[in-house]
């Protein structure tokens, strides 16, 4: 059988309200489909438009044997192109983000405008356009100042995420933000586990005690109200009627202060989730000591509110939204049991560090949580390489972890009909 073969088998034999298949996690096939093909016909967070704030600002998302350029024009406009050089195809930028006039090449000095179009190339033959040989442009899509790219020649719809996105993001101003720490952590666990891992808190009373002192467990799977209607008639659902009262009146503090919007779980077969979640034990901010880490506070925020907006987007990324610091994350595979975790945090680009916030305490509890993260992550993988793994049952809680797979399977089984190859 063709590796498509063998993934086509492989996807045939997933069961609904189950883990996958073992090889579609551990299998290096699966690991060259995933990279080579899936991930490249879906919308990717890369990055935020605070990772280029100036003009020549440039930021590199790589996946696999890709690398993209994403840099702010001297217009304002930010742009994605291969990192790839059209004379004979040398990576033009070496460093993962920077400052610069102009892209240029250096192998033999091709150099380009930020807008990607070639400016200089020397002792070419009569006849030779320029104009021809711009660099090869990537769809990217600014979605409330969270910026998304696609590899593929034919990017699916982005419209509906992107309007749903935008409209609660917005109020943050990231165009007014800066990146005040960025890290970047390897994970020894396939990707799609540290996507289901983050896709659930069942694990979370168990293992993130920094976390849910300041953010809670319900609202990922279990808790709000939409949740226990749709698990009602469910065995072992959780009763979470308290956090439903209290969420209630939240949400009616939320309306007063124009901040509230519905729930967005996944919308008729889309990638993006967004709600707005109060923190826990009387916190304004995701920090250890529950205050804010910046006294700078983001976009409509006049004084420090109790709750922060969360975004999920399939399949590459979650974000936390707080009144005074936002953060970001995004994975790529690296190999079939590595996976690079970015971590971003944002604040006010007025904040002064050191002044208006300080590295430790902004930081503090998604470090911690991310180490414990990437542990979990590991014997999970560890776990379902040996020959006793079968695929489990999802518990009541972890729907959104079964939306995730079914949001894999499905963009898996598009793929294998575009190549011709679904065996």
């Amino acid at each position: 059988m063709s590796a498509f073969e063998n993934i086509a088998a492989l996807l045939h034999k997933e069961r609904p309200g189950h883990t996958l298949p073992q090889m579609l996690y551990v299998g290096q096939e699966a690991f060259e489909f995933d990279t080579q093909v899936l991930l490249k016909s879906v919308w990717l967070y890369a990055c935020t438009v605070a990772h280029v704030k100036k003009p020549g600002d440039f930021f590199l998302f790589e996946l696999a044997n890709n690398s993209i350029i994403i840099v702010r024009g001297r217009d304002g406009e930010v742009r994605a192109f291969h990192n790839s050089c059209r004379h004979r195809g040398a990576r033009i930028c070496q460093e993962q983000q920077g400052s610069t006039a102009r892209l240029m090449c250096p192998y033999h000095i091709w150099t380009y405008g930020l807008d990607g179009r070639l400016l200089a190339a020397r002792n070419m033959p009569e006849g030779f356009d320029k104009s021809q040989h711009g660099l090869l442009p990537v769809a990217i899509e600014n979605i409330g100042g969270l910026l998304f790219v696609c590899l593929s020649d034919d990017p699916p719809p982005i419209d509906r995420a992107k309007a749903d996105i935008a409209a609660q993001v917005a109020i943050y101003d990231l165009e007014h933000c800066k990146v005040a720490v960025q890290d970047d952590l390897v994970e020894d666990a396939n990707w799609k586990l540290v996507m289901e891992n983050n896709r659930e808190c069942y694990h979370c009373d168990s293992n993130h005690p920094e976390l849910i002192a300041c953010l809670g467990t319900n609202g990922f799977g279990k808790g709000l109200p939409e949740d226990l209607a749709e698990s009602a008639a469910a065995v072992g659902a959780v009763d979470d009627t308290k956090f439903v009262e209290v969420i209630g009146a939240e949400r009616e503090e939320w309306k007063r202060l124009g901040l509230y919007h519905d729930l967005i779980e996944f919308p008729d077969d889309w990638w993006h989730r967004i709600a707005r979640l109060p923190l826990a034990n009387g916190a304004v901010s995701q920090t250890m000591d529950g205050k804010v880490a910046s006294t700078k506070l983001l976009g409509p925020f006049t004084e420090p509110n109790a709750s922060s907006l969360s975004v999920w987007t399939q399949p590459n990324s979650w974000h936390h939204f707080c009144c005074d610091h936002i953060v970001t994350f995004s994975l790529t595979p690296v190999a079939a049991d590595r996976t690079l975790l970015r971590t971003t945090w944002l604040v006010c680009e007025d904040a002064v560090e050191g002044v208006d916030y300080d590295v430790e305490a902004l930081t503090a509890v998604w470090r911690a949580t991310n180490i414990q993260d990437a542990w979990l992550s590991h014997i999970n993988h560890r776990g379902i390489s040996g020959d006793g793994y079968r695929p489990g049952p999802y518990s009541v809680e972890e729907k959104l972890v079964e939306r995730f797979k079914e949001f894999y399977t499905s963009r898996a089984r598009a793929a294998l009909v575009r190549t011709g190859q679904a065996g």
